[in-house]
């Protein structure tokens, strides 16, 4: 069930029907998400046996969320803000019952001003600074095109998790999510990822459970494997020396899935780690702080199962 529902401090709704603002909550947090965020989304609404409810749908920043039947009359999904982000955020969430009436609810939230990265000076060969011709110009479009429609193919399929997200490497964190990157005292650029310490060789692991939707090598990213979660969640693994799944491959959560190099545009071996909900770049650590409780209990449900059990 593709469904949707948020609710910040300060917020304000506009619900149609009969059911009134203060029958129908709608919540979610962090209640000022920075650009990239993780947005935790829970829906609660009265129940009637005479009028249940049969879907839950909605969208926010474009991207349709996922709601996933908890309890009766709660249901919880996640959603992502997007990078380039600014001022304000309006989502939409409708819910309909058996009777065919409809409740909807909007809310715009704002987001807090985010200073500009101070840029970190890094070297790199210098072909990955100087003017690109044509043709690679063409190829990082046509790679950066692949990763968003992973992310958009991810909502066609139901959550695969039932745990929390691991890292994918217990080592130091090098380089934190939307820094700034000055590349050969040039090309300054925001970094989209977390980054991990790692010596050429060592294991990369899979942040959880799900199916290997791309293996390719990438003029930026070098050696790449992307898993599909489903729900929408996408995460992606760079730079890799050798990649150890196949398009196709179920992993498990924590299964080794290549190892650390230094392909691409790097400036030694370390594991680029990246994360999509849908098409949206989002930080990585941001699933890892989930925790296991999130899904518990509603994971196994397809989204039919789900409309079924909220109509009960």
């Amino acid at each position: 069930m593709k469904s949707f529902a948020i609710s910040i401090a300060f917020s304000f709704f506009f619900v149609s029907s009969s059911v009134t603002a203060q029958t129908t909550r709608l919540t979610a947090a962090p209640a000022r998400p920075e650009p990239g965020a993780i947005v935790r989304l829970t829906l609660r609404a009265p129940v009637s046996h005479a009028d249940s409810i049969v879907s839950v749908h909605g969208t926010l920043a474009g991207e349709p969320l996922h709601f996933m039947y908890l309890t009766a009359g709660t249901w919880h999904a996640i959603g992502g803000v997007p990078v380039d982000s600014e001022g304000s955020l309006v989502g939409s969430a409708t819910i309909e019952r058996a009777s065919g009436k409809t409740e909807t609810a909007r809310v715009r939230f704002v987001l807090p001003k985010v200073p500009p990265p101070v840029a970190q000076p890094l070297a790199v060969d210098s072909s990955f600074t100087k003017p690109l011709d044509a043709a690679t110009t063409a190829r990082i479009n046509r790679e950066n095109e692949r990763a968003r429609e992973i992310g958009r193919r991810a909502h066609d399929r139901p959550p695969m998790w039932t745990a929390s997200f691991l890292k994918p490497r217990t080592s130091v964190i090098t380089s934190e999510f939307g820094s700034g990157r000055l590349f050969n005292g040039a090309l300054t650029t925001r970094h989209l990822g977390v980054d991990f310490r790692g010596a050429m060789g060592e294991p990369v692991r899979a942040a959880n459970r799900g199916v290997v939707a791309l293996v390719d090598n990438f003029f930026l990213a070098g050696n790449v494997v992307y898993i599909d979660h489903g729900g929408g969640v996408v995460t992606a693994y760079f730079h890799l020396s050798k990649t150890l799944v196949a398009v196709g491959d179920t992993v498990k959560r924590g299964q080794e899935i290549g190892l650390v190099g230094n392909t691409g545009r790097v400036t030694g071996p370390h594991l680029h780690w990246a994360a999509r909900y849908g098409a949206i770049t989002v930080n990585p650590l941001d699933l890892v702080a989930l925790g296991g409780q999130w899904y518990t209990g509603s994971l196994s449900r397809s989204p039919a199962a789900s409309r079924t059990s909220a109509a009960r």
